[in-house]
């Protein structure tokens, strides 16, 4: 009898927890929810401040900011089909930056202690929801079975379903995954073309592939498919305004840590703080490149090598800016000069350039788009040593260049926050 009504009680909560996750997967409803947990928990702690002004400027700007949070957060995290819950904390505190720098250049009056509970209060919603939400981000396929799609069902947030004839457009949920670059039965290809009538996303197996690798399939690629490796040159525009007036406003702190980076390199071994090399930049054009010197002085006689092969040059100042990536912050003004972005690929030496162009097949298309002090191929893959990883590294500056836009660059920043406030990641 005991048993039974544990098994009762156990069916009763999963159909709860199940109603529960099905009202949150709406994400109206979701985010309407939540606007009216922060407002009532605001509520409770600010009880008898309702009148004063600073309360009520401090519920505006909650509000707006859950929204603004609600808004960006699926957006930043859609890339490899990451758990969104990650980039709660970071997107968060971005808002809540910027949100609180009007608010200090416009002199507006607001209540401290009220805007830090609707922070937490937001976060632990939208955190909470995330979590409960998690099967429905579960992205569903089903599949023609005219490809392996193991590869597919590896990825934790993937579930690929081969469907058997007679094809039922039916059993489809949220899309239909098959390889097109394969032969197909005239039924399949009818099939395929009956779903795209109907309005079911047909995805290529290679697309879903890129997605859930952060990465392009360069041995599929060809010269007719580089047209959509073309970035948004608007969006270039912005990027160039955008990224400098980072630098401008973080100049004073950066400066400073500048400064004290220097005096250490010197005093620790003989030569220059910094160092300048040639490096390739956009459309193959040359420049120099500033980094602080993280290794003994260098003979001019020896030859162009990677970076991993000079690792026991690297001083003990240089390991830890390295670990940190403050040798990189010379290069803002690389960026002021409009010569590097803060997000791109990393610029190689010419003689590299030279050695891969000739070796690589379309390694030159990484130069479409300025290079960068950080980038996506920098915070996934890390360095290149050799010339397998540096195909793999092309890969994902492809794959950066492919899907450019403000998004996949914010999740590169957040990544790459990460790396320098830990000291661990890819490098």
């Amino acid at each position: 009898m005991l048993s039974e009504l544990k098994v009762c009680s156990l069916i009763l909560q999963t159909k709860k927890e199940s109603s529960v996750r099905k009202i949150l997967s709406n994400s109206f409803i979701c985010h309407f929810l939540g606007l009216c947990f922060v407002a009532l928990i605001v509520a409770v702690f600010s009880f008898g401040q309702h009148g004063q002004d600073s309360v009520k400027n401090s519920a505006i700007l909650i509000s707006l900011c859950y929204l603004v949070t609600a808004f960006t957060l699926p957006l930043i995290a859609r890339f490899l089909l990451v758990e969104r819950k990650y980039y709660i904390i970071p997107i968060i505190v971005a808002v809540y930056s910027i949100a609180l720098l009007i608010i200090a250049l416009f002199r507006i009056d607001y209540s401290v202690i009220v805007t830090f509970i609707g922070a937490v209060s937001s976060f632990s919603w939208l955190f909470a929801t995330a979590i409960l939400r998690t099967d429905q981000k579960k992205l569903t396929l089903h599949s023609i079975d005219n490809f392996d799609y193991s590869e597919l069902t590896a990825h934790k947030n993937l579930n690929v379903i081969a469907l058997s004839e007679p094809y039922k457009e039916a059993d489809i949920k949220q899309g239909l995954v098959v390889d097109l670059h394969k032969g197909l039965s005239a039924y399949q290809e009818k099939f395929i073309a009956d779903c795209s009538l109907h309005s079911i996303p047909v995805f290529h197996a290679e697309s879903i592939k890129e997605m859930i690798s952060g990465k392009v399939q360069i041995k599929h690629l060809s010269e007719n498919s580089i047209g959509t490796l073309q970035p948004n040159p608007l969006y270039q525009r912005f990027k160039r305004i955008w990224e400098s007036l980072i630098i401008l406003l973080t100049l004073p702190a950066s400066l400073l840590i500048m400064i004290i980076t220097a005096i250490l390199i010197r005093l620790e071994s003989p030569g220059p703080a910094l160092f300048t090399q040639e490096r390739v930049g956009q459309s193959g054009k040359v420049f120099k490149i500033y980094k602080f010197r993280s290794m003994t002085v260098k003979d001019e006689s020896n030859s162009d090598k990677f970076a991993t092969e000079e690792q026991a040059r690297i001083t003990r100042v240089g390991k830890f800016i390295r670990k940190f990536r403050i040798d990189e912050l010379p290069q803002f003004f690389n960026v002021l000069k409009g010569e590097m972005a803060l997000i791109g690929p990393r610029p190689e030496q010419e003689s590299f350039v030279k050695l891969f162009e000739n070796d690589i097949p379309f390694y030159g298309y990484r130069h479409m788009v300025k290079p960068g002090i950080t980038g996506w191929a920098q915070t996934i893959h890390g360095y290149a040593d050799d010339e397998d990883s540096t195909k793999e590294k092309l890969a994902y500056d492809l794959y950066y260049i492919k899907h450019l836009s403000l998004w996949l660059d914010i999740n590169i920043v957040f990544k790459t926050l990460r790396t320098m406030l830990t000291g661990f990641g890819a490098k």
